[in-house]
């Protein structure tokens, strides 16, 4: 009986958690970002005091989250990660909320999205406002991604591109391997574990698991050097960095199973 109405519960929870999540993003998008381009007139203030904005937003939420026993959130190196500045930072991406915890956590946090979410209603205008990069162009998203860099944000990608498919090994994209390499700045790499598996790309929001879902993030150490410029073709230099990420990567995920 008691799994039964604890199930219910965080079922109902989950569905107040993500409406409120999508209300929110409406509500920063009408009144709140409006009140701040009237206040602010410098694009690039305007675009920090968005992504503050959506930094303490992202906050709440997940405090809401843990309130409503939906998640057990364990963050423990979140005042080491918090403090980075001019980072990039690369985390695998076993769920829906893995951006929504980073943000939450680094203050001044730029990402790469997906060129679709700017056709979210819900969250458009969020993206828009804090000036996140749509992976929409590669040629500007390098570009974007370099400028972001060089004005002190870190900038969170995620190498595999989507979600993790349950069961499967991680896959990465060349994408964030060619930043690193092309941007040459230092990079501070996260391990995400979600245990039972929730949220994934196979799953919808109602299909929570039968038990409460546990969120451990944390920093992982001895991340495979960038490659020293040489006469080596940048593209098979992007090849093997982005093979000596995903195998880090494994091997990480294996180690802290």
């Amino acid at each position: 009986m008691y799994k039964q109405l604890n199930y219910l519960w965080r079922l109902l929870a989950t569905a107040t958690c993500f409406s409120l999540f999508g209300v929110g993003g409406l509500i920063l998008t009408l009144f709140v970002f409006p009140i701040q381009k009237l206040c602010i007139r410098d694009e690039q203030a305007q675009k920090r005091v968005a992504r503050k904005t959506v930094h303490y937003s992202f906050r709440f939420f997940v405090t809401t989250m843990a309130f409503t026993r939906i998640f057990e959130f364990d963050l423990r190196d979140r005042a080491e990660l918090a403090q980075q500045q001019g980072q990039l930072i690369l985390a695998n991406h076993p769920s829906l909320i893995d951006v929504v915890v980073l943000l939450s956590i680094i203050p001044n946090a730029d990402c790469v999205v997906k060129a679709h979410l700017f056709s979210n209603p819900f969250i458009r205008g969020v993206i828009k406002n804090a000036g996140y990069i749509s992976n929409a162009d590669p040629e500007a998203l390098l570009d974007a991604c370099k400028s972001s860099l060089e004005q002190g944000n870190n900038l969170i990608i995620f190498p595999e591109g989507t979600r993790t498919v349950p069961g499967e090994e991680l896959v990465f994209q060349r994408g964030a391997a060619n930043i690193a390499l092309r941007c040459q700045v230092p990079i501070t790499t996260v391990l995400i574990n979600v245990t039972p598996s929730t949220l994934t790309k196979a799953e919808a929001w109602y299909q929570i698991p039968s038990e409460k879902a546990k969120f451990m993030l944390q920093l992982t150490r001895d991340v495979p050097l960038l490659s020293v410029a040489d006469a080596t073709p940048m593209s098979k230099q992007v090849r093997q960095y982005c093979r000596e990420l995903e195998s880090y990567f494994k091997q990480e995920l294996l180690t802290h199973d």
